[in-house]
């Protein structure tokens, strides 16, 4: 393969892997999209990958081979994260960077969480600070990591203001639990903000970019937080520094790589939060679409084009 858009991206047969000391060798059974991983495919991401390579970044399976010594079993069913390799039949990973799936979690819910859902938590929880009662606006709302942000949020007790780009997507949005909807496209996005909210939000988490960072930004209350966690516009905002001093805002980032090389505890408290939230029913990925393997440059498409709702997964065994 080469750098480029999702279409450079091919199926072939290789050689089936095999798992040395402390790895194992994982049928993968689902694989979840992302949008970062619709970057390294165009060499657009902080981190390059070698070519050539197997994108993808998380997936959920069983256990097939392991090698020795390991800490894992053949059948164990688990669940991991990688800068690439997911998007295809068999993986092999460090049995200490798997974890397990409990067996009330099916296969497509523990591929679709890992990355989105971490990102929210840890955007509203360990940047944010969110307490209880707090406004909080998420922009592009129906994507993977703003519904994750839209329903982590309203599970931990705030009010929610979803924004998306249609009614189609603020649908999306109410059934992961918002509490005002507002379609930037055909509304003012500060003025409806400011409105809904009573005077502005207190947290915004913006995985967009682009047009809508400024509006939301004007629309916050004295001492609120602006949380970016992306720029899935393609356009990455310059916010004039005058707003931030005269609201006492808050300008603040998560980003997942930076984040666990510097807070590797939170990280992990973080995901033993959310997987608890998983196996209550408290949290539920929404899967919009399931592609198999061969369609991969296409689940990539529409992940890219902002086309999608929640998550796309791909189906390695269709």
């Amino acid at each position: 393969m080469a750098y480029g858009p999702p279409s450079s991206v091919v199926v072939e047969e290789l050689q089936d892997p095999s798992p040395g000391p402390g790895e194992a060798m994982v049928r993968v059974l689902a694989a979840g999209v992302n949008y970062p991983d619709a970057l390294i495919v165009a060499n657009r991401y902080q981190v390059s990958a070698p070519l050539p390579f197997t994108p993808g970044s998380e997936f959920a399976g069983e256990v097939v081979a392991v090698g020795s010594p390991c800490g894992l079993r053949v059948g164990d069913r688990v669940r991991g994260g990688a800068f690439v390799g997911a998007f295809a039949e068999l993986v092999v990973a460090r049995d200490a960077s798997l974890a397990s799936v409990p067996d009330g979690v099916d296969f497509g819910a523990a591929a679709a969480y890992g990355v989105t859902y971490e990102t929210a938590y840890h955007a509203l929880v360990s940047v944010a600070g969110l307490q209880p009662g707090e406004w909080v606006a998420v922009l592009g709302a129906a994507g993977g990591v703003g519904s994750a942000a839209v329903q982590l949020a309203h599970v931990l007790g705030a009010k929610v203001v979803a924004a998306a780009s249609s009614p189609a997507k603020l649908e999306v949005c109410r059934q992961m639990g918002a509490d005002a909807l507002i379609d930037y496209r055909s509304s003012d996005l500060k003025e409806e903000l400011k409105a809904v909210t009573g005077g502005g939000a207190d947290i915004v988490v913006d995985p967009v970019g682009g047009d809508y960072a400024e509006p939301a930004l004007r629309a916050m209350r004295w001492g609120g937080r602006f949380v970016t966690v992306g720029f899935a516009s393609g356009s990455i905002p310059r916010i004039p520094l005058n707003l931030v001093l005269l609201k006492g805002v808050t300008v603040t980032a998560f980003e997942f790589r930076g984040f666990g090389a510097h807070c590797p505890d939170a990280l992990e408290r973080g995901r033993a939060e959310l997987l608890g939230m998983l196996v209550d029913g408290r949290i539920r990925p929404h899967i919009s679409a399931v592609y198999p393997l061969a369609e991969t440059a296409a689940a990539l498409e529409d992940v890219l084009e902002r086309r999608a709702t929640g998550k796309v997964l791909i189906d390695p065994t269709n």
